[in-house]
């Protein structure tokens, strides 16, 4: 899970070269739908997001229609390990608890038992999202109608205690409770992700956190959900993120693993056997100022990506001898998609445009991994 944030909050700062970014409402949920995951659930570029709509509003729907969605089947229950003093027996009898209380005397046992309960993790995740966007919508009726599902939860058994990261790490959504992955995922995202609220006539978001860092982690996800969301299983095509690339590396010492830079691509695309797309995504300006005045790639982000690729090569696969590579940025006051091959490998540097319409937006960053330049 992202850092929990202010959920009402609006950013005060933004980076210097932020400040340049304009990214309508629409795209931004786009975006962040793509992040979370609930591009399986949801059309992405279908979303009836206006302009001038307050953007928790528009999450504040989404989070009721899921939950009331839930409810219509019943909210998931879990068994709950309790004990309790009984008047009698339950499951089965703490006999040192009972002793040392000398609760017979009183006619009680101390029992330890397992309870069929509504007051799970991811229902107190719901909970506590329900909670942050009841107060952080705009529309008095939209929050009505989350403080109402709050008092359904609340009747229900469920705790206004948030559950722990461990408690959520350990709740798995299994098979059997497809039907909650929806409304905890939603849930999630209203807790971890700060939405700036938008009135109408500005219709332009430059900052979404006191630091990018928030932002630059929804690029990164978007565009691997993206791409896995289009590709994966499509036509031969297997997408994975974070992958972890090896160093062909022999004789090292002994604590020369501790300090060896670790390779993560951030999107990995293959189709069938042969060919193999690297993509890394930067969520910064893609060309950088020289000493004479002129602008060029930044050398880190060329490098990294040469690391990645060259690597690899020589190793036995073929499609990592011939793989191409893409470095993905936002464009900033101009496009840029220009490419080379270097040593058997094809490279291309290309921005994408966040400000533009969603259909082109999709098409675009289809464009990048099915058109070879």
């Amino acid at each position: 899970m992202i850092e929990e944030r202010p959920f009402e909050e609006i950013a005060e700062r933004s980076a210097t070269w932020h400040s340049h970014v304009g990214i309508p409402v629409r795209n931004l949920w786009t975006l962040l739908v793509y992040a979370s995951g609930l591009a399986r659930f949801l059309n992405p570029f279908t979303a009836q997001v206006d302009g001038d709509a307050a953007l928790p509003d528009v999450l504040g729907q989404l989070l009721a229609f899921a939950v009331e969605r839930r409810l219509r089947r019943n909210l998931s229950r879990n068994y709950q390990r309790r004990s309790e003093e009984l008047s009698r027996v339950r499951g089965r009898i703490d006999w040192m608890k009972t002793e040392a209380g000398m609760l017979l005397s009183r006619g009680k046992v101390a029992c330890r038992f397992e309870e069929l309960t509504h007051n799970t993790p991811r229902n107190r995740l719901i909970l506590a999202a329900l909670v942050r966007a009841r107060t952080a919508v705009e529309d008095t009726e939209l929050s009505f109608r989350c403080g109402s599902l709050v008092t359904t939860l609340l009747d229900a058994g469920v705790s206004p205690i948030p559950p722990s990261r461990s408690e959520i790490s350990r709740d798995r959504i299994g098979r059997n409770d497809a039907d909650d992955e929806l409304v905890v995922r939603v849930a999630e995202l209203v807790l971890e992700i700060k939405l700036p609220s938008e009135k109408a006539g500005d219709v332009k978001v430059t900052r979404l956190d006191h630091d990018e860092r928030l932002l630059r982690q929804i690029f990164e996800k978007a565009v691997a959900e993206f791409y896995r969301h289009e590709f994966h299983g499509r036509d031969g095509w297997k997408v994975s993120s974070q992958t972890r690339f090896g160093w062909d590396a022999i004789d090292a010492t002994e604590g020369l693993d501790a300090i060896l830079p670790k390779m993560n691509a951030d999107v990995v695309l293959q189709q069938g056997v042969a060919r193999r797309l690297v993509l890394d995504t930067k969520f910064t300006g893609i060309l950088t100022h020289r000493p004479h005045g002129s602008e060029g790639l930044k050398s880190a982000h060329l490098y990294q990506l040469y690391s990645y690729i060259r690597s690899q090569a020589g190793r036995g696969d073929v499609a990592a001898d011939c793989a191409e590579g893409i470095l993905l940025h936002p464009s900033l006051e101009r496009h840029v998609d220009e490419a080379v091959t270097i040593q058997g490998h094809r490279l291309r540097f290309v921005t994408i445009d966040l400000a533009s319409d969603p259909e082109k937006f999709r098409r675009d960053l289809i464009e990048i991994v099915k058109t070879r330049r």
